[in-house]
């Protein structure tokens, strides 16, 4: 029982940059994502393309991230985390300079899902090698710092990207803001990952153990858990991430300028509730801390849709935000600890399901939209974030409260 404890010991970063290499690779993660969202009718421009066109380069982005996270748990078997980091922040760093030079919407498109490829690797890797080289007790506040590193990206890059694309088009923002944050980020993690350890013999590896590793993690019916829970309030969350800055708009009126305003404190609220996160599981458990954040971020997503008072509508997106900050950071901490011998496989799947609870959440958001208004909307997302708290409390167990 306290070999892991022991490994993570011996195993724990000797390099100081080892954190901050994890956190600025995941901001890094977001930054080409992020501009595409933002900047859509400006490419679409460049390209003569219209926006729901150009809108389908987040599509093949979404199918690269799930095939690719798939993948990695196999390949994160038979290769280094670490390296494996290493490569994601290489195909990033690609994938900038391809969108920047690209001269025709196939090259632009086929170098935009490179970067899912990027954040396939990137995201559960990170988190893999915060399972890997913390012990037990410190673990669940490095997840939260990686995590905030993430959700910083939208909150110090929305307005710089911003910024400079209304000074010299998203050519330049590519070139001065998400290209140097690529090139930072690979040079940060070389320094900062390529001396650790791993303790895992990879060679005489076959397919029949990689298939078996995915048995094994899906067969755990406590880590199958965590994975529908995670697809669960990761739809619920499209309600915020998605629609939360329309329904402002059009229901209250809001200006542009507003709802951006509203956006960036609610980014800025869920890096808090990440960043936070590791206290929080450390008093109340993994377990019930993700139940009770999701349980609340459904609840309040399902409110703000039908509040008729602008003040409060504010105030619920920006209590959703933070409690989906926490939840989070608590439910990566407590999909980590499912299967401690193939914590590179778990998170790697999960990615999958998380990406794939994004796009489900989307599509049957927009439906409900199109079918029964914001209503529909706010009680089919926020009620997937209660069924996720739900599912995280009858059926996931925390295996750290074993040790």
């Amino acid at each position: 029982m306290d070999a892991p404890s022991a490994s993570c010991d011996r195993n724990a970063p000797r390099n100081r940059f080892f954190l901050h290499s994890l956190v600025v690779s995941n901001f890094a993660a977001g930054a080409l994502p992020l501009m595409g969202s933002l900047l859509l009718i400006d490419i679409g421009d460049t390209f003569n393309t219209s926006v729901g066109v150009t809108g389908q380069i987040n599509t093949l982005y979404s199918i690269a991230a799930v095939v690719f996270a798939i993948m990695m748990g196999a390949l994160s078997i038979r290769f280094r985390h670490n390296l494996l980091l290493l490569a994601g922040l290489l195909f990033n760093a690609i994938s900038a300079l391809g969108f920047f030079l690209a001269q025709d919407f196939t090259t632009m498109i086929t170098s935009y899902a490179l970067s899912g490829i990027g954040w396939a690797m990137i995201s559960p890797m990170s988190i893999t090698l915060v399972g890997e080289h913390y012990p037990i007790e410190k673990r669940a506040k490095a997840v939260g710092l990686v995590v905030a590193g993430g959700a910083l990206v939208y909150f110090i890059g929305a307005p710089l990207i911003a910024l400079t694309a209304n000074t010299a088009g998203w050519r330049f923002s590519t070139l001065a803001i998400v290209m140097p944050i690529s090139l930072a980020s690979l040079l940060l993690a070389w320094i900062g990952l390529h001396s650790t350890e791993e303790n895992s013999n990879k060679s005489s590896l076959n397919w029949r153990t990689y298939m078996n590793s995915f048995g094994e993690v899906l067969s755990n019916h406590s880590a199958f858990a965590c994975l529908t829970g995670d697809f669960l309030r990761s739809a619920s969350f499209v309600a915020i991430l998605i629609y939360a800055a329309s329904f402002g708009r059009q229901r209250f009126l809001q200006s542009r300028d507003t709802a951006s305003t509203i956006i960036l404190v609610a980014a800025l609220c869920y890096t808090i509730g990440s960043m936070t996160c590791g206290t929080i599981v450390n008093k109340l458990g993994r377990k019930n801390s993700t139940v009770f954040s999701s349980l609340l971020a459904g609840t309040l997503t399902t409110l703000y849709i039908f509040t008729p008072y602008q003040p409060l509508y504010i105030a619920l997106v920006i209590g959703a935000s933070l409690f989906f900050g926490i939840v989070t950071s608590s439910a990566n901490s407590l999909t980590l600890e499912q299967v401690p011998n193939l914590r590179g496989t778990m998170m790697s799947i999960d990615t999958a399901a998380i990406n794939l609870g994004i796009a489900f959440g989307t599509i049957i958001g927009g439906l409900a939209l199109i079918t029964f208004d914001y209503e529909g909307l706010g009680l089919t997302l926020g009620t997937m974030g209660i069924i996720a708290a739900l599912v995280f409390t009858l059926f996931a167990k925390d295996p750290t409260k074993t040790r």
